[in-house]
């Protein structure tokens, strides 16, 4: 079960691979300054997932806008990460969650992702989306047990006008 709305987001210092390296992003560096919102998605290079971080990344200057920082978080390598973002022109900072510890902190981790495929792909992250404002609370949870379903972003973008 997700992280309810009123609870205090779970910190955490996830790597991304920028375009000079490697990098260690923290959440709790954007409290005080901008609210957060946090995309947690299956795998790289997969249909749903790439139509979902594209078109955030078409949108970013509305989040921007918003006063929000938007990550996109999945268990894979920064590497891997790196290499989808490239192919597909994905702007949204992807962290990876290699560990599948945040997607636990959460709760919104699959327990067995495609069991009928048979590929023991537990601790993969449900298709999540979290607000989290500037002193660090939850203030928006959607989590989908269908990979195929795209988090609400209408809903998302108006909570994030009522706090910017």
């Amino acid at each position: 079960m997700p992280l309810a709305v009123g609870t205090k987001a779970p910190d955490f210092m996830l790597s991304t691979k920028a375009a000079d390296g490697p990098k260690q992003i923290k959440l709790s560096d954007n409290f005080g300054k901008k609210n957060t919102l946090l995309l947690f998605f299956p795998m790289a290079f997969t249909g749903t997932c790439t139509t979902e971080m594209c078109e955030v990344s078409a949108g970013l200057n509305a989040y921007t806008g918003l006063n929000a920082t938007v990550y996109g978080i999945s268990g894979d390598n920064p590497f891997a990460q790196e290499a989808w973002a490239q192919k597909e022109k994905i702007t949204v900072t992807l962290l990876s969650d290699y560990e599948h510890k945040i997607a636990g902190d959460y709760g919104v981790m699959y327990e067995s992702f495609l069991p009928q495929m048979n590929l023991g792909m537990g601790g993969v992250p449900k298709r999540s989306a979290f607000i989290i404002d500037k002193n660090g609370v939850i203030q928006y949870a959607e989590s989908n047990n269908d990979a195929r379903e795209l988090p609400n972003f209408e809903k998302i973008k108006a909570k994030l006008e009522e706090l910017k």
